[in-house]
């Protein structure tokens, strides 16, 4: 007899497992509680699905068992995810080392993977049906929905975390863990805005800027990015943000302060920079107003904010102005700092950080505390930065998964 295979969860992961499982002639269940496949697919990318990314290894990732994890991507890499759409029908193409299907849009890449499940006779899909329950028995792995109980020989776990929990991402796969003794490393929200304590977002909001970014705890320098931040009306935004949120999360987690340096001009000269600028511009509207001696320097909204904190009125003559807060002005262009008072909410976030840790896993993905159970996905402790990686993980775990369920002896 073949061997049944129940897959809980059918996003990324879930589906590539359901897909190698069967490839390798295992009976496949795949259980999703949504209506349909794939739904937190569709947003991924903006639409375009970022496939993943030629710079795939470890140092993308954050995890608690950086060398377990180094292992699991060795088995799955960047060729092996091209070769493997590629021979679903989809064309990928790279940017700048970023995977993206050619035709850009995410509706293709889940259609291909559920045309190919659709193609799979052995492959059968159940949509709304939410798991609220897991134990292992004599006759294998037991599923609980509602009153209903199905029992398969292998189970993989692939139901996602609490990222946008509207896409189905509720958080039960946590629970299903636990019942099977798993621990979890705590769960925080990552790649997600950051909202802080100062009064004055709403007058900035909607700027855009390339800036550096430092972010600190205790004085201590825990994290660096680049790239263009966005200025909400809440807090700060922006891929350089987000690729700091997760570490921001797990300071505030601990009641701890956690604080921003931001450099709106990271490319100048930063030693001397204020003095330099003052006299550069003694003869630049000394006739005019402070509004207008700063004109250019920055984006308005933000030097009208910086002359504000300087202890400056814009409209006061310039020539007159206090020149230690002339000078402020132009050092808070390059040492602004910010509060930060939380990451936002799960709702916001792209993905989880935390979970079900490695060192209670095989090198095959399955459980150690309950054989026959595996797992897939952003479940796991383990979560990528902006880039496509965490697509990525969900393909090479989803792929590690099927195949190891399928194996012989466990």
């Amino acid at each position: 007899m073949k061997r049944t295979i129940g897959i809980v969860g059918g996003g990324a992961a879930g589906m590539t497992a359901a897909i190698l499982a069967a490839r390798q002639g295992a009976g496949v269940t795949l259980l999703e509680g949504n209506d349909r496949l794939g739904k937190k697919l569709l947003s991924t990318g903006n639409g375009k699905c970022n496939l993943g990314n030629l710079e795939f290894g470890p140092d993308k990732y954050y995890t608690s068992s950086p060398e377990l994890l180094a292992g699991y991507l060795e088995q799955f890499d960047t060729n092996d995810i091209i070769e493997y759409f590629e021979e679903l029908g989809l064309l990928v193409k790279q940017k700048g080392g970023y995977l993206y299907p050619v035709c850009e849009q995410a509706s293709a890449v889940l259609d291909v993977l559920r045309f190919e499940i659709g193609r799979e006779e052995r492959i059968c899909v159940r949509t709304g049906c939410r798991i609220d329950g897991i134990e292992p028995g004599k006759r294998g792995i037991c599923l609980k929905s509602g009153d209903e109980k199905l029992i398969f020989d292998r189970v993989i776990l692939a139901c996602g975390g609490r990222a946008a929990p509207k896409t189905g991402s509720d958080g039960s796969g946590y629970r299903l863990a636990r019942q099977l003794g798993h621990r979890l490393v705590p769960v925080v929200p990552a790649l997600v805005q950051l909202r802080c304590r100062e009064d004055w977002y709403k007058s900035v909001a909607g700027v855009r800027a390339e800036a550096e970014l430092v972010l600190f705890c205790g004085g201590k320098k825990l994290a660096a990015e680049r790239g263009e931040l966005q200025l909400t009306d809440y807090g700060i935004s922006g891929i350089p943000v987000f690729q700091m949120s997760r570490t921001a999360a797990y300071i505030l987690r601990e009641d701890k302060e956690a604080e921003v340096l931001i450099d709106f001009l990271p490319d100048s000269e930063k030693e001397g920079f204020a003095e330099k600028m003052l006299r550069a511009r003694e003869n630049v509207q000394q006739d005019g107003t402070v509004e207008e001696y700063f004109t250019g320097v920055l984006n308005k909204k933000l030097m009208t904010l910086f002359i504000r904190l300087a202890g400056l009125k814009s409209s006061e003559p310039a020539a007159g102005a206090d020149v230690g807060k002339l000078l402020r002005v132009y050092e808070l262009c390059r040492e602004f700092r910010v509060r930060v008072k939380e990451p936002n909410s799960f709702d916001n976030a792209q993905v989880c950080a935390g979970g079900v840790p490695f060192d209670e896993l095989t090198e095959q993905l399955e459980s150690r505390k309950v054989p026959g159970v595996f797992f897939a996905g952003e479940l796991l402790d383990v979560d990528g930065r902006c880039g496509g990686y965490n697509l990525q993980w969900a393909w090479c775990s989803g792929y590690l998964a099927g195949v190891s369920a399928c194996r012989e002896t466990i």
